[in-house]
């Protein structure tokens, strides 16, 4: 695992380096490498009779986690939204900058092309296990996921590292909105703690790194299957995009009912891109930049947190 954070630390420093730069190759290609893990994610999974044999009760495990995990992340989100309107800040209008909301119409494109996007990503997947029912290929011993994992992390590393605007607009958070990415952290993994006694053959230690994916499906269900096998992978897999998938369509319904910080919260790592307008809508255009700064630290933390929990 030191490998691929040294991988992500060398594709930031060449993001730094490559600054001013127009790098609008690389988002296309993570996408092509995500698509590619994920079908071979599908080929070991097909390729597993085992796994197959009981998807339907891993659906029933991935359903489990996503439900209580989110409703944790949005009670801790609605704790700290009411800590911080109770307690304002007087710098909050500063450093909280108005940035225009998504208009409705946008919206509903966006909505329309994240959801796409998470349809592409499941057939991918499905693709994959096609190919492992039928062929039944096998992988073991071979380098070519390692191979793909790490040129992942280096795309993603760049994109980072490229970004010249991302340090100024952390700066400019309130410096109690620092504490989102805690709080969802925490309401996530004690919402995935709880679940695991509810759930056969589902250790406490499994129920964790799969929360701790944070919606990240592709990174977190990768890291999972090279350290816990293919049916634990699945079972990330589907609780992830679950999670996605229900931030698109219920964002503004949270919004409205456990104010904006927990929309943000429910999108995990997905807030920073995929999720990022509408949760713009919903929680209001200035919270755009809170959004992208909980993306991103639950970005770097899925690695770390999946490597920790599957580690136990």
């Amino acid at each position: 695992m030191l490998t691929v954070f040294a991988i992500l630390l060398v594709g930031i420093g060449t993001g730094r380096l490559l600054v001013g730069r127009r790098l609008a190759f690389v988002r296309p290609l993570v996408t092509a490498i995500i698509w590619a893990l994920l079908f071979l994610l599908g080929v070991e999974v097909g390729a597993d009779p085992v796994v197959v044999g009981g998807l339907a009760s891993l659906g029933v495990t991935a359903f489990a986690i996503f439900a209580l995990s989110v409703a944790g992340s949005i009670l801790a989100a609605w704790g700290l939204w009411r800590w911080i309107s109770c307690r304002p800040d007087s710098s909050s209008s500063r450093t909280m900058p108005d940035t225009p909301s998504t208009a409705v119409g946008d919206v509903g494109g966006s909505l329309w092309n994240s959801l796409k996007g998470s349809l592409v990503i499941v057939a991918f997947f499905v693709a994959g296990c096609a190919a492992g029912l039928v062929a039944s290929p096998d992988l073991n011993g071979s380098h070519l996921t390692s191979g793909v994992l790490y040129a992942l992390m280096f795309c993603v590393g760049v994109t980072l590292g490229n970004d010249r605007t991302l340090v100024e607009r952390i700066r400019q958070l309130d410096r109690r909105l620092v504490l989102l990415p805690v709080a969802t952290v925490v309401g996530t993994l004690l919402g995935a703690a709880l679940a695991a006694p509810l759930l056969r053959n589902c250790s406490l230690d499994d129920a964790l790194a799969v929360g701790a994916g944070f919606g990240y499906y592709s990174l977190s269900s990768i890291f999972i299957a090279d350290l816990r096998g293919a049916e634990l992978a699945t079972v990330a897999l589907l609780c992830n995009i679950m999670r996605e998938i229900f931030t698109l369509l219920a964002a503004p319904l949270v919004a409205r009912w456990f104010g904006p910080l927990a929309a943000v919260s429910i999108g995990g790592a997905t807030s920073f891109d995929t999720t990022l307008p509408v949760i713009a809508q919903a929680a209001g255009g200035s919270y755009a930049v809170v959004s992208i700064f909980h993306g991103c630290v639950l970005d770097f933390s899925v690695p770390f947190l999946v490597t920790l929990f599957c580690s136990l």
